[in-house]
């Protein structure tokens, strides 16, 4: 369905006619509502799933070994799990005693909410990293004398052995606290159609807040035989937005491009998604008279914007790809989603089966309709069709 919005819409909301996928298990409501609120579509896709370790005897292990001795150093890398430990160790009895042996700690804060969190507890930090990041913490904990110490590291969902394995090489020794850990989404399904519709370019951006989602979002596609399409996907039409750099590490590590704000903080990723996306993925063309604005699924024409179904709107990017010049239909018939895409199988592009010239007239005449403008997309008998515009001149040419 084709669908128009009041003119002057687009202009106060930057994200309008942008599709978004938010991967997120925690503060996702609140990131959607940021991005609705700049004209977004979300499309809610859930990678992973918290799990507390109240009952982990792990966790009771090393709650017993920091409430037992002295710490020298204690490292805490997210509030809720500082939080969350602290509940279940009183859980136990064994809070006060923690309280105790921390308070006499040089403790470390990964970031803002760890640093409040510690000092809701009556605690204070003696330093936190400015990037917030776990490598600039490591590398002030390693310009430290750690021979013989007791550093006790807060685990984020996942062991970080590159972080404590170079503590003990320093001759320290290392109490990793796994507060909580991450687990794949119970149904994958919302995730393996966010993949699907990434790989067919009918989303513009994906949101990433964590590495394990990042993680989770790549074993999914691997699953579907669409991890190599994704990277793909990722490195050219959609944007890949990340919280912060160790989210982004094992994208960028398969030559992802990634936008991250300076801080890492959901509202500061939202800005740097308005500021980035429109950038990469808006095209603006004068045509017979008319300012056109594509965007992700939508286009913005004289200031209107206009939501566009996915077939018009691939024939409307296939003509801008080429403003003036003649497309043929053939070439049209490559562009168009296949069905599998409307079935609910957004990800099965293999083998999918080419469109026939009839379903380009059909997509062109329901691509005139959505632009409510005549002249804009002209037919070239026997040929095929363009944008009525000139072609851009070609320098040198006569």
């Amino acid at each position: 369905m084709i669908v128009n919005s009041q003119a002057g819409g687009a202009e106060a909301e930057p994200l309008a006619g942008f599709a978004v996928g938010v991967t997120a298990a925690r503060r996702n409501e609140e990131l959607a509502a940021l991005l609705e609120r700049r004209g977004a579509r979300v499309v809610h896709a859930p990678a992973i799933r918290l799990v507390p370790l109240s009952d982990d005897a792990e966790l009771l292990t090393a709650t017993k070994a920091c409430a037992a001795e002295p710490l020298d150093f204690m490292f805490v890398t997210t509030g809720i799990g500082f939080r969350a430990w602290l509940e279940t160790a009183a859980g136990w009895d064994l809070r006060d005693a923690l309280i105790a042996n921390l308070a006499e700690a040089r403790i470390f804060t990964r970031g803002p909410k760890a640093r409040t969190a510690i000092r809701s507890a009556g605690l204070r930090e003696e330093w936190s990293p400015e990037a917030e990041s776990s490598p600039e913490a490591l590398t002030r904990l390693l310009a430290e004398d750690l021979t013989g110490r007791r550093v006790a590291v807060q685990l984020y969902g996942e062991p970080l052995p590159e972080f404590t394995d170079a503590l003990r090489e320093a001759g320290a020794e290392v109490i990793e606290i796994p507060v909580y850990r991450w687990s794949r989404a119970d149904d994958s399904t919302p995730l393996r159609r966010l993949v699907g519709q990434a790989v067919a370019g009918t989303v513009d951006a994906i949101t990433f807040t964590s590495a394990p989602a990042v993680s989770a979002t790549l074993a999914v596609a691997a699953e579907d035989g669409l991890e190599e399409a994704l990277i793909g996907a990722l490195c050219t039409h959609v944007v890949a937005a990340c919280v912060g750099p160790s989210t982004a590490e094992a994208l960028e590590e398969r030559g992802v491009p990634t936008v991250q704000p300076d801080r890492a903080r959901i509202g500061a990723l939202v800005r740097a998604i308005v500021s980035d996306l429109p950038r990469r993925r808006a095209r603006r063309i004068s045509v017979r008279g008319h300012a056109l604005e594509l965007r992700g699924h939508a286009v913005v024409l004289d200031g209107e914007l206009r939501l566009i179904a996915p077939a018009p709107m691939a024939i409307l990017r296939a003509l801008a790809r080429r403003p003036g010049h003649v497309v043929s239909r053939a070439e049209l018939c490559g562009v168009l989603p296949s069905r599998a895409f409307g079935n609910g199988s957004p990800w099965a592009r293999e083998g999918r089966p080419m469109a026939d010239e009839h379903a380009v007239e059909m997509a062109v005449a329901r691509l005139r309709r959505g632009l409510g403008r005549t002249g804009i997309v002209e037919t070239v008998v026997k040929r095929g069709y363009r944008l009525a515009c000139e072609p851009p001149r070609v320098e040198g040419a006569r």
